[in-house]
C-alpha cells in the first residue's frame, strides 16, 4: 500500500457506504464501521448493509465474503448468480488478495511477521474466536509495520485465510491488540485503551485533558484493498482501494506527524 491509499473518504452524513466500483456483475463499496454486512443470526431485525443497499437500489445483491461489523472498508457484492459463484469460488480458493490498515497497541520489535495460529469459533454469547492449536482451522496473517508514534503502531495486515475476527485475534496473540477493540483488546477488560487521544502520543501536548475529544473511538481496522483475480471474469486482476474514513485518517495523520514517515519496503 502506498501513502496515497491512506487518504480519507468523504461520506455524506448518515451514509452507510459509498460506491468504489461497479459493473454489470459486481458492486464494491467502502462501508462505515458499525454496520454488519448481512443479517446476523443472533440479531436478524437489526439493519444490515445488504438490506439497505437492496432496498435503495431495488435489486438483489449476493454476499461473497465477510467483513466485521466494526471494521470499515471494502465490501464486494455480486449482482448475478453467476458472478456470485465465480467470486465466492475465488475467495474459497484464496485467490483474492486482501490488505487492511490497522492501528495497534504498542511498538512491535519486528518489522514484518507472520502469525499462523489456528483459530476456532468460541461459541460464547459474544460470538468470538479463540486460538486452539488442536481443533482450530489453519489461519495465517502477515503483518508489516508502517510506523509508530508513542505507544501505538500503524501497520498493514494481509490475511491469507478468512477466519472470523482473524486479524484481531492474531494481533492479540502477538501482544499488540487492535486499538478500541471492545471484544479482544484492553477495552474489553475495562482497562485503558477505549479510545485514542492525541495527548497519548504528542510530546508537549498542553490541552485540557478533561475536555479533549478522542481521535478514534471505534475499532482501528480498515479493509483497504482487494485484488480480484481474472477468474472472476476480468481481463486482468482488478485492484480495488478504499480510502480511510475521516476518523481513522485523522488519527493516522496525527501519528505520522508525531512519529515519523511511512516506511517503504521494496518488494
Amino acid at each position: 500500500m502506498n501513502h496515497a491509499g491512506l487518504k480519507h473518504e468523504e461520506m455524506k452524513r448518515g451514509a452507510a457506504c459509498v460506491t468504489v466500483w461497479e459493473d454489470a456483475a459486481f458492486l464494491a463499496v467502502n462501508k462505515v464501521s458499525g454496520i454488519a454486512l448481512c443479517p446476523e443470526r443472533w440479531d436478524r431485525d437489526r439493519d444490515s448493509l445488504v438490506r439497505l443497499l437492496e432496498k435503495e437500489r431495488g435489486e438483489r445483491l449476493f454476499i461473497c465474503h465477510r467483513i466485521d461489523r466494526d471494521t470499515s472498508g471494502l465490501a464486494v457484492f455480486a449482482k448475478t448468480a453467476d458472478a456470485h459463484k465465480r467470486l465466492s469460488a475465488a475467495f474459497e480458493k484464496r485467490l483474492v488478495q486482501k490488505k487492511y490498515t490497522v492501528i495497534l497497541h504498542g511498538r512491535p520489535l519486528w518489522q514484518e511477521t507472520d502469525c499462523d495460529l489456528p483459530l476456532l469459533p468460541d461459541g460464547n454469547k459474544k460470538h468470538g474466536t479463540i486460538v486452539d492449536k488442536y481443533r482450530g482451522k489453519p489461519s495465517r496473517t502477515h503483518f508489516r509495520v508502517l510506523f509508530s508514534a508513542g505507544s501505538y503502531t500503524v501497520a498493514e495486515a494481509e490475511p491469507a485465510t478468512g477466519r472470523t475476527h482473524q486479524i484481531r485475534v492474531h494481533a492479540v496473540a502477538l501482544g499488540h491488540p487492535v486499538v478500541c477493540d471492545t471484544l479482544y483488546g484492553p477495552a474489553s477488560r475495562n482497562e485503558t485503551g477505549e479510545a485514542v487521544y492525541l495527548s497519548a502520543f504528542k510530546r508537549g501536548w498542553r490541552g485540557d485533558k478533561f475536555a479533549e475529544r478522542p481521535l478514534l473511538a471505534r475499532l482501528g481496522l480498515h479493509a483497504a484493498m482487494l485484488t480480484l483475480p481474472g477468474e472472476c471474469g476480468f481481463a486482468q486482476p482488478l485492484v480495488l482501494e478504499a480510502p480511510l474514513p475521516r476518523d481513522m485518517a485523522a488519527t493516522v495523520a496525527q501519528m505520522e506527524k508525531c512519529g515519523g514517515s511511512f516506511i517503504t519496503v521494496k518488494k
